[in-house]
Protein backbone atom coordinates (compact mmCIF):
# COMPACT_ATOMS: atom_id res chain seq x y z
CA UNK A 1 0.00 0.00 0.00
CA UNK A 2 1.34 3.39 -0.41
CA UNK A 3 1.56 5.81 2.57
CA UNK A 4 -1.81 7.56 1.52
CA UNK A 5 -3.87 4.79 1.33
CA UNK A 6 -2.25 3.84 5.21
CA UNK A 7 -2.41 7.46 6.49
CA UNK A 8 -6.51 6.83 5.52
CA UNK A 9 -7.10 3.64 7.26
CA UNK A 10 -9.03 3.28 9.61
CA UNK A 11 -7.77 3.73 12.96
CA UNK A 12 -8.39 -0.05 13.36
CA UNK A 13 -7.29 -0.93 10.43
CA UNK A 14 -4.03 0.56 10.50
CA UNK A 15 -2.91 -0.51 14.03
CA UNK A 16 -3.31 -3.94 12.63
CA UNK A 17 -1.54 -3.05 10.02
CA UNK A 18 1.30 -1.52 12.19
CA UNK A 19 1.15 -4.81 14.33
CA UNK A 20 1.87 -7.28 11.54
CA UNK A 21 4.93 -5.11 11.75
CA UNK A 22 5.67 -5.76 15.37
CA UNK A 23 3.49 -7.69 17.55
CA UNK A 24 3.24 -4.74 20.36
CA UNK A 25 -0.54 -3.52 20.46
CA UNK A 26 1.03 -0.39 22.48
CA UNK A 27 3.29 0.12 20.07
CA UNK A 28 0.62 -0.30 17.11
CA UNK A 29 -1.41 2.05 18.43
CA UNK A 30 0.71 5.06 19.65
CA UNK A 31 2.20 4.82 15.85
CA UNK A 32 -1.37 4.88 14.49
CA UNK A 33 -1.80 7.89 16.52
CA UNK A 34 0.49 9.75 14.98
CA UNK A 35 -0.64 9.84 11.58
CA UNK A 36 -0.78 10.94 9.33
CA UNK A 37 3.01 11.16 8.06
CA UNK A 38 4.16 13.13 5.16
CA UNK A 39 7.03 10.67 3.81
CA UNK A 40 7.95 7.18 4.57
CA UNK A 41 10.57 8.39 6.82
CA UNK A 42 8.31 10.28 8.99
CA UNK A 43 6.44 6.89 9.48
CA UNK A 44 9.94 5.20 10.36
CA UNK A 45 11.32 7.85 12.70
CA UNK A 46 7.92 7.83 14.53
CA UNK A 47 8.34 4.08 14.72
CA UNK A 48 11.57 3.80 16.05
CA UNK A 49 10.86 6.65 18.30
CA UNK A 50 8.17 4.90 19.67
CA UNK A 51 9.67 1.45 19.85
CA UNK A 52 12.64 2.98 21.98
CA UNK A 53 10.24 3.91 24.85
CA UNK A 54 8.86 0.49 25.04
CA UNK A 55 8.95 -1.26 28.23
CA UNK A 56 10.28 -4.87 29.04
CA UNK A 57 6.54 -5.75 28.93
CA UNK A 58 6.09 -4.84 25.15
CA UNK A 59 9.07 -6.11 24.56
CA UNK A 60 8.77 -9.35 25.36
CA UNK A 61 5.31 -9.19 23.62
CA UNK A 62 7.00 -8.38 20.64
CA UNK A 63 9.01 -11.16 20.97
CA UNK A 64 6.64 -13.37 21.49
CA UNK A 65 5.59 -12.58 17.26
CA UNK A 66 8.57 -14.33 16.66
CA UNK A 67 9.15 -17.78 14.89
CA UNK A 68 12.45 -19.42 17.04
CA UNK A 69 15.53 -19.21 14.53
CA UNK A 70 16.18 -22.80 12.98
CA UNK A 71 12.73 -24.00 13.91
CA UNK A 72 12.66 -26.18 10.30
CA UNK A 73 9.31 -28.04 11.18
CA UNK A 74 7.95 -24.11 10.81
CA UNK A 75 9.52 -23.09 7.81
CA UNK A 76 9.14 -25.94 5.86
CA UNK A 77 5.22 -25.55 6.57
CA UNK A 78 2.65 -24.35 4.61
CA UNK A 79 1.99 -21.84 7.88
CA UNK A 80 5.38 -20.34 7.49
CA UNK A 81 5.17 -17.32 5.78
CA UNK A 82 6.62 -14.47 7.18
CA UNK A 83 9.03 -16.61 9.07
CA UNK A 84 9.83 -18.03 5.53
CA UNK A 85 10.58 -14.73 4.01
CA UNK A 86 12.70 -13.38 6.71
CA UNK A 87 14.63 -16.84 7.83
CA UNK A 88 14.35 -18.79 4.52
CA UNK A 89 18.46 -19.06 3.86
CA UNK A 90 17.94 -21.00 6.93
CA UNK A 91 16.42 -23.69 4.86
CA UNK A 92 19.80 -23.82 2.69
CA UNK A 93 22.01 -24.48 5.89
CA UNK A 94 23.01 -28.05 6.68
CA UNK A 95 21.25 -30.07 9.07
CA UNK A 96 23.86 -29.87 11.67
CA UNK A 97 24.01 -26.07 11.20
CA UNK A 98 20.31 -26.02 11.83
CA UNK A 99 20.07 -28.59 14.69
CA UNK A 100 22.79 -26.45 16.58
CA UNK A 101 20.42 -23.27 15.73
CA UNK A 102 17.55 -25.04 17.54
CA UNK A 103 19.22 -26.56 19.89
CA UNK A 104 20.99 -23.11 21.60
CA UNK A 105 18.31 -21.15 20.90
CA UNK A 106 16.58 -23.61 23.53
CA UNK A 107 19.24 -23.25 25.85
CA UNK A 108 18.75 -19.24 25.02
CA UNK A 109 14.98 -19.42 25.69
CA UNK A 110 15.94 -21.08 29.14
CA UNK A 111 18.36 -18.95 30.16
CA UNK A 112 16.41 -15.63 29.14
CA UNK A 113 12.84 -16.70 29.08
CA UNK A 114 11.95 -15.47 25.49
CA UNK A 115 13.25 -16.51 22.16
CA UNK A 116 16.91 -15.44 20.49
CA UNK A 117 15.99 -12.62 18.44
CA UNK A 118 18.05 -11.04 15.17
CA UNK A 119 17.30 -9.06 11.60
CA UNK A 120 17.87 -12.50 9.59
CA UNK A 121 17.37 -10.60 6.97
CA UNK A 122 20.31 -10.75 4.74
CA UNK A 123 22.48 -13.23 7.24
CA UNK A 124 23.11 -17.28 6.74
CA UNK A 125 22.44 -19.70 8.90
CA UNK A 126 25.89 -19.94 9.99
CA UNK A 127 26.20 -16.16 10.59
CA UNK A 128 22.91 -16.30 13.08
CA UNK A 129 24.41 -19.51 14.77
CA UNK A 130 27.41 -17.30 14.97
CA UNK A 131 25.52 -14.48 16.44
CA UNK A 132 23.61 -16.99 19.17
CA UNK A 133 26.79 -18.24 20.55
CA UNK A 134 28.39 -15.27 20.73
CA UNK A 135 25.15 -13.60 22.78
CA UNK A 136 24.45 -16.70 24.65
CA UNK A 137 26.41 -16.21 27.63
CA UNK A 138 24.89 -12.06 27.92
CA UNK A 139 23.07 -11.45 31.05
CA UNK A 140 19.24 -11.61 30.61
CA UNK A 141 19.09 -8.04 30.67
CA UNK A 142 21.74 -6.86 27.68
CA UNK A 143 19.88 -9.38 25.86
CA UNK A 144 16.74 -7.65 26.17
CA UNK A 145 18.21 -4.63 25.07
CA UNK A 146 20.37 -6.33 22.06
CA UNK A 147 17.07 -8.13 21.41
CA UNK A 148 14.90 -4.82 21.15
CA UNK A 149 17.89 -3.39 19.11
CA UNK A 150 17.18 -6.09 16.60
CA UNK A 151 13.38 -5.93 16.62
CA UNK A 152 13.96 -2.31 16.15
CA UNK A 153 15.83 -3.44 12.82
CA UNK A 154 12.99 -5.99 11.81
CA UNK A 155 10.12 -3.22 12.11
CA UNK A 156 11.93 -0.65 9.90
CA UNK A 157 12.27 -3.81 7.40
CA UNK A 158 8.25 -4.68 7.62
CA UNK A 159 7.24 -1.54 7.81
CA UNK A 160 9.25 -0.39 4.26
CA UNK A 161 7.50 -3.41 2.64
CA UNK A 162 4.07 -3.03 4.30
CA UNK A 163 4.43 0.84 2.72
CA UNK A 164 5.38 0.97 -0.87
CA UNK A 165 8.95 3.04 -0.44
CA UNK A 166 11.89 3.47 -1.86
CA UNK A 167 14.66 2.58 0.66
Amino acid sequence: MTLDEFNQLPAVDAVSALYGCCHCQQWAETVSAHRPFLQCEDLLMAAQQVWARANEAEILEAFAGHARIGDIELLRSRYAGRATQEQGQVLAASDAVIQELYTLNQVYEQQNGFIFIVCASGKSAEEMLALLKARIHNSRRDELINGALEQGKILQLRLCTMIDAEH
